[in-house]
């Protein structure tokens, strides 16, 4: 199979789909990568690195797009993409689809293959394609937050870790899965006090089980998050509905009880967002603020540490990789339960249920595509 890594072009967007040891693997399978110019040089990879492990580079994104049977890549095609995908052609990367009609229609419309990272589900329910992100935003959002904590950068002026003779700063994680444990561990470690918020009372017991001293959980609802809110220094959006629009839990009006220079970081704006205000973002321009609360949404965290984030992925994404060239995608997917359930678009048609219920579209069942 003919693989295409083009470079990522969205805002500060500095990783990449595959790292020169995967495009080794790959050859190796007695494929052929193609790799657009200077794609890995924001993660730190020169293209020497690529042609010495076997991969052809290729001067432009139309030149990879118009050679490759399979696409990787990192974040969803943006607009100047759109007219370069075939249809029949194989995208695998992080799509979203709840979050944007416009990338839906775009992808309908291109008759091509679309397999989302975000998707791929084991038979335990994990998510091995969208756990190293979610790790990775997850382990920053307290980081970013006690920036935007700074007076100076438009903040409370708290120090989440605190100093004796002083209350360390409260942060309230909404959501205990793989984003928001991340969250918490690194909160905690900062010396904040901690409460997460999960509907799951079985996660919450676990979390309560493993986590240190300065954390403690609470049931998800409405009461709860407004009490919680009121002494919040720090809030993190940690939600996740596989594929589905995030649900949204806290409101405009609920800001009103929030403290002024607050802040909130919305991991799960990439879905929609779990709080109402919040919108995407960049590393460029990554705040704004709403009856004075910080809002930090920056819908790509981790390509903010691409060469952690880009090693991280290919990681998890390789061996998925190499099923999808070795049998071509419909035997993979016929083969491979998991791969089956990161197929959101073929051919024109939406064939998961979470991204035709955000827009009100119908769908078909996948089998009736891949047998």
């Amino acid at each position: 199979m003919k693989v295409g890594v083009p470079k990522e072009i969205k805002v500060n967007e500095n990783r990449v789909a595959l790292t020169p040891s995967g495009a080794e693997m790959l050859v190796a399978n007695g494929h052929t990568v193609y790799v657009e110019t200077n794609a890995g040089a924001g993660s730190g990879f020169k293209d020497a690195e690529y042609i010495a492990a076997g991969a052809q580079m290729l001067s432009t994104a139309k030149d990879v797009y118009d050679t490759a049977d399979m696409i990787m890549k990192v974040k969803e095609p943006i607009k100047v993409e759109y007219d370069l995908i075939r249809k029949g052609q194989v995208l695998f990367t992080y799509f979203h689809f709840a979050a944007s009609r416009e990338l839906t229609d775009a992808i309908l419309k291109s008759g091509s293959i679309a397999i989302a990272y975000e998707t791929v589900q084991r038979a335990d329910n994990s998510l091995p394609l969208l756990i190293p992100m979610s790790e990775v935003a997850g382990r920053m959002a307290p980081q970013e937050g006690a920036k935007y904590l700074e007076k100076t950068m438009g903040g409370r002026g708290v120090l989440l870790a605190g100093v004796p003779g002083t209350d360390p700063g409260e942060v309230v994680v909404l959501g205990g899965g793989i984003v928001g444990t991340s969250a918490a561990k690194i909160a905690a470690g900062l010396g904040a006090k901690v409460t997460i918020v999960d509907s799951n009372l079985y996660r919450l017991r676990y979390l309560d089980d493993v986590m240190p001293r300065n954390v403690t959980t609470m049931m998800s609802n409405p009461y709860n998050i407004r009490k919680l809110i009121k002494k919040a220094d720090l809030v993190i959006g940690a939600v996740l509905i596989p594929g589905a629009k995030a649900p949204r839990l806290i409101t405009r009006e609920m800001l009103k009880d929030m403290k002024e220079g607050s802040v909130i970081v919305d991991v799960s704006v990439d879905q929609g967002g779990c709080i109402e205000t919040c919108k995407p973002t960049t590393h460029e321009n990554p705040t704004f603020v709403v009856d004075g609360v910080v809002h930090y949404c920056v819908a790509n965290m981790p390509g903010a540490v691409p060469m952690t984030s880009t090693i991280g992925l290919t990681n998890a994404t390789l061996p998925y990789t190499v099923q999808l060239a070795n049998q071509g995608y419909e035997m993979a997917i016929s083969a491979n339960k998991e791969l089956r359930l990161g197929l959101n678009v073929i051919d024109g048609t939406i064939v998961y249920e979470g991204v035709a219920e955000a827009f009100g579209m119908k769908w078909e069942d996948s089998h009736k595509f891949i047998k």
